[in-house]
């Protein structure tokens, strides 16, 4: 699933295509999403100019003189600038026109995305409205981190991939933070010291301003608005290295199962000095 980066990566790609750039048509050839794609999509669209492009989280949000276009890449996915002449590939679902050459392109194989249509705040949807602090911004801090986690006994690294807590960490970027911070997975959210929390919040801000930098990861179905894959995968330290030496200590990192999904870590460089949840 494309993360923050990824989505911040397609969202700066598609500024210089879309900002300010009128849409022509519509094309929706399967509207069966993870939400069934408005019937009045193209009567929305057609002859709207798209005024800012701009990032929810892990939603992407074109904003419109009568509207906003929600976007959602699901598990699998994808947008790309493409020609106009370029043929719909098998899982090509929905074409938005600009212009005579230039069209947006959305591809989605396990169709788990979104494309929904608001005439109201985007911001007060029910899909974004109890999203948590975007963790780029200056007020996602430690201070901020150890006061949400207060008495909190669950795993730290399911607390800050919570989105109500902190928006748009997923799987790869929580296990490569909580690494370069040296705190074990496991570990009691409540139990982190303040000190703990602010290393926390700086390697969150480093790890995911890194992956941006490098334009994504390239895990699975990840490609950008230009068709080019990302290329932090060449700096991950744990994520899908399990049973590899540790970067640091060089022992063999260590795979378990954390909220039904896979977690790789060092249990040495990512020790804890309290109980660990179980």
């Amino acid at each position: 699933m494309p993360e923050l980066p990824e989505v911040e990566t397609i969202m700066q790609g598609l500024i210089p295509h879309l900002e300010n750039n009128l849409i022509m048509d519509v094309i929706v050839r399967q509207d069966k999403l993870r939400w069934p794609v408005s019937p009045m999509l193209k009567q929305h669209l057609v002859q709207q100019k798209i005024m800012q492009l701009s990032r929810r989280g892990k939603y992407l949000l074109l904003q419109m003189t009568n509207g906003t276009l929600i976007m959602h890449l699901g598990m699998s996915g994808r947008l790309q600038i493409q020609n106009k002449a370029t043929p719909p590939a098998r899982h090509d679902h929905v074409d938005i026109f600009f212009g005579d050459v230039c069209l947006l392109r959305y591809n989605d194989p396990r169709r788990f995305g979104a494309i929904i249509w608001t005439a109201n705040d985007p911001l007060q949807h029910h899909l974004l409205c109890s999203l948590g602090i975007e963790p780029l911004s200056d007020d996602f801090t430690g201070e901020y981190l150890k006061n949400q986690a207060q008495n909190r006994r669950v795993a730290i690294k399911s607390f800050i991939m919570n989105s109500h807590v902190v928006t748009g960490i997923g799987n790869i970027y929580a296990a490569e933070a909580l690494f370069l911070a040296k705190i074990h997975p496991m570990t009691p959210a409540g139990v982190l010291t303040e000190v703990q929390c602010v290393q926390l919040v700086h390697a969150i801000k480093d790890i995911l301003k890194a992956a941006i930098h490098q334009g994504g990861t390239t895990i699975k179905d990840f490609i950008n608005s230009d068709g080019a894959p990302g290329y932090f995968t060449q700096q991950l330290c744990v994520y899908g290295r399990s049973g590899k030496p540790c970067l640091v200590c060089q022992a063999p990192l260590i795979t378990m199962q954390l909220g039904q999904r896979s977690t790789v870590f060092c249990e040495f460089c990512q020790r804890v000095k309290v109980g660990l949840i179980g």
